[in-house]
């Protein structure tokens, strides 16, 4: 799979509610979702392309925010947020 910009990101996360998904993956995605809005608004708009900066800026958000999650939920944002960094440009 191949997402490049913002645009296809988003269309990744509403195709992962359209199939029957397990809830860790349906929780992290929608999770993840709003800190990456917050954080792109502040790079461009949606069709910007995945960008290492804003991948920190992402990173650096989700990780303040650890104190919302329960140790286990933490984790499968942590392993979800690991494979959606890889669309994203080093």
């Amino acid at each position: 799979m191949s997402i490049q910009n913002l645009n296809a990101l988003y269309q990744h996360f509403d195709d992962l509610c359209l199939k029957e998904n397990n809830d860790d993956e349906l929780f992290a995605s929608s999770y993840i979702r709003g800190f990456i809005a917050l954080s792109a608004s502040q790079f461009g708009d949606e069709t910007q392309v995945l960008s290492a900066e804003l991948a920190n800026d992402i990173s650096e958000k989700l990780t303040a925010s650890r104190s919302e999650l329960t140790p286990q939920d933490q984790q499968i944002i942590s392993n979800y947020w690991a494979e959606l960094k890889t669309f994203f440009d080093a």
